[in-house]
């Protein structure tokens, strides 16, 4: 059965990738983007099932009247994701203060507004799904990589708790963490600050290389990744993450394994600063 869908960041990679499948398979598509030209072809070949919208997501007024009228037009959405984002790189000093404000406001800001304004439409309709996509640095940190992986990790508590909330009104959540993928993530989705010279020598340099990657060595499929996102939306049970890519994968376990055996080795000094009189609740 066809579903309609309504996603962000739809002029390239990822987004586009999901439109493009979605409406060739017969499903309805409310896609956003800042430049709606982008889709003009698109919107000729489906005139019936692509509704198009201009949305900066760092609008968060026009977030909400894009999202009230995708709602009004089509009447009835099946699936949100919120794929709008792009990269900041550099070390923190390399990157301005006005850098570090579009990037929140886009990567973090942005996905709040949109999902908030959808949350509305989804409980009157009875329930829906719920899509961030995040990224594998949602899970792991690199130098060079910091703004961007405040935005990632902000995020992605974000949904975790939302899933807690919106869960009673069978509304359900997703985080997908891809990888490195073949899009143009690396071109005019990334941003790397001014170069400062003492950083040359350094683990944060390395981010720099990033545009110079050759396509051989970069693994995610953005073709496959869009395909298992709409499996994983179609599944009679939707995955609280959804890892993309077998770099994204690796990272993460690495990542989690690292964090979990620093928690570990403190299990006995974190219980030595509680209260004396302290009572835990028992457990059922």
């Amino acid at each position: 059965m066809a579903k309609t869908w309504l996603i962000t960041g739809t002029s390239s990679g990822l987004g586009r990738e999901l439109t493009e499948q979605l409406l060739k398979r017969g499903d309805r598509v409310a896609a956003t983007l800042r430049r709606p030209e982008r889709l003009a072809e698109l919107a000729g070949d489906y005139p019936d099932t692509l509704w198009v919208g201009e949305l900066d997501v760092t609008n968060g007024e026009q977030a909400r009247t894009v999202v009230d009228r995708a709602w009004l037009d089509l009447g009835h959405i099946d699936v949100v994701v919120s794929n709008a984002g792009y990269g900041l790189f550099g070390a923190v000093e390399e990157v301005s203060d006005a850098d570090i404000r579009r990037q929140i406001d886009t990567n973090v800001v942005g996905a709040v507004a949109f999902i908030k304004a959808a949350v509305p439409h989804l409980r009157a309709q009875g329930g829906g799904r719920v899509i961030q996509v995040s990224s594998m640095a949602g899970q792991m940190a690199a130098a060079g990589m910091s703004l961007y992986h405040l935005s990632k990790w902000a995020v992605e508590g974000f949904v975790e708790a939302l899933h807690e909330e919106l869960e009673p009104f069978d509304i359900h959540t997703c985080l997908v963490e891809p990888g490195s993928a073949r899009t143009e993530f690396g071109g005019g989705s990334m941003v790397i600050g001014e170069r400062l010279a003492a950083y040359d020598d350094t683990p944060a340099a390395k981010i720099r290389g990033r545009r110079e990657r050759s396509r051989e060595s970069i693994p995610g499929d953005p073709s496959k990744m869009a395909t298992a996102i709409i499996s994983a939306a179609e599944a009679p049970t939707l995955p609280r993450r959804l890892i993309l890519g077998s770099d994204a994968h690796r990272l993460i376990v690495n990542s989690i394994h690292a964090r979990l055996d620093e928690a570990y080795a403190q299990q006995h000094t974190a219980a030595l600063t509680d209260a004396d009189d302290y009572a835990p609740a028992a457990s059922h």
